[in-house]
């Protein structure tokens, strides 16, 4: 556990460079913008500070071999109870971890693999392309958008990338419109209210941060499975 910290640490000194396209500073009930800690943007939603977007260079990270250890992803999974006729967004997919192992169990669905960065997409079209998983599609998302049509997912799947969305808002709203009447949006922080998990600040939420957030885009909390080591896994659904 002890060399996660300077990983971290590594990833998010050489991401912090990067700036949030499209974000200005125009007044905006829904946003506040002043000056923020090192690992935020200097903006805030709701009293929280939005983190930094972990680039491209963090697949390394994202695909680390301890993963399943520290993070029990194969329990995650389980929770999702993913049928075989399944259609799952990974909203901010990143590498594909998530999404290679839901696909296979949504074998008659689809895998929408959902993200902004074109090498996070590359990086999963090639794994798709190697591996023959036909049920995957990647779907180029914008800071505001999920862009997927109207009702068309079961389940949506956010794991640790909400906290760095430069646009909660109209993020919020485009998954909602997404989201099927009975969906379900499968929301996975690390627990901001644990001192002794080794990630930075800003890149954990605590539960009271996410039901606020939530609750005030159309959603409520149906529950809070808590049977991960390092993170939350809320559900949450349509109000």
């Amino acid at each position: 556990m002890k060399k996660i910290i300077p990983y971290c640490f590594v990833v998010i000194i050489a991401l912090s460079f990067f700036q949030c396209k499209g974000q200005s500073e125009e007044d905006d009930a829904r946003y506040t913008y002043k000056s923020g800690s090192f690992d935020g943007i200097g903006k805030y939603f709701m009293g929280r500070e939005i983190a930094h977007v972990m680039g491209f260079q963090g697949i390394g990270w994202l695909e680390r071999p301890e993963r399943e250890q520290q993070e029990n992803t194969s329990r995650l999974i389980k929770n999702m109870n993913i049928q075989p006729g399944d259609s799952i967004a990974d909203i901010g997919a990143g590498s594909g971890y998530h999404v290679f192992k839901m696909a296979p169990l949504a074998r008659n669905g689809v895998v929408y693999a959902v993200d902004i960065q074109p090498e996070m997409m590359e990086a999963i079209r090639k794994r798709r392309k190697s591996s023959g998983q036909e049920n995957i599609e990647l779907i180029k998302g914008s800071e505001k958008s999920v862009n997927l049509p109207e009702n068309s997912v079961d389940k949506i799947l956010m794991v640790d990338v909400y906290h760095e969305f430069s646009f909660p808002v109209e993020m919020l709203e485009s998954m909602h419109r997404a989201l099927k009447e009975d969906g379900k949006i499968f929301l996975i922080e690390y627990k901001g209210e644990d001192d002794t998990i080794p990630i930075k600040k800003l890149h954990k939420m605590t539960e009271a941060q996410a039901v606020k957030e939530f609750e005030a885009n159309g959603f409520r909390l149906q529950e809070n499975i808590g049977n991960l080591p390092w993170q939350h896994c809320m559900v949450f659904v349509k109000r």
